[in-house]
């Protein structure tokens, strides 16, 4: 983790779980229902670009989805290749019957 001291904000009004490096916002959309959390979109500037942000921002997430014992649906294209990459965080995959 890049960003290790930078911590993870749930500004829960407009769904985001955010992180603020060099004064710039990063986020991820979500939706939350019930214990699941559908991950739609997540963005990071474009001049912030490069820099680890995505990458942390969703490590960060997974940690606070794990800590509350919340659930992902992962909607988001970079959540889902970083899953790729990352398997072991599946086990927050919400399972649907």
């Amino acid at each position: 983790m890049k960003y290790p001291d930078i911590p993870l904000i749930d500004n829960v009004p407009i769904h985001n779980y955010e992180l603020i490096v060099e004064g710039t916002r990063s986020f991820v959309d979500y939706k939350k229902r019930g214990d699941n959390v559908y991950l739609i979109h997540t963005e990071v500037p474009e001049e912030m670009e490069g820099k680890g942000i995505a990458s942390d921002l969703v490590e960060k997430t997974f940690l606070y989805l794990e800590q509350n014992n919340l659930k992902m649906v992962p909607l988001c294209a970079y959540i889902i290749s970083y899953l790729k990459r990352h398997p072991e965080w599946n086990r927050l995959r919400a399972k649907f019957d």
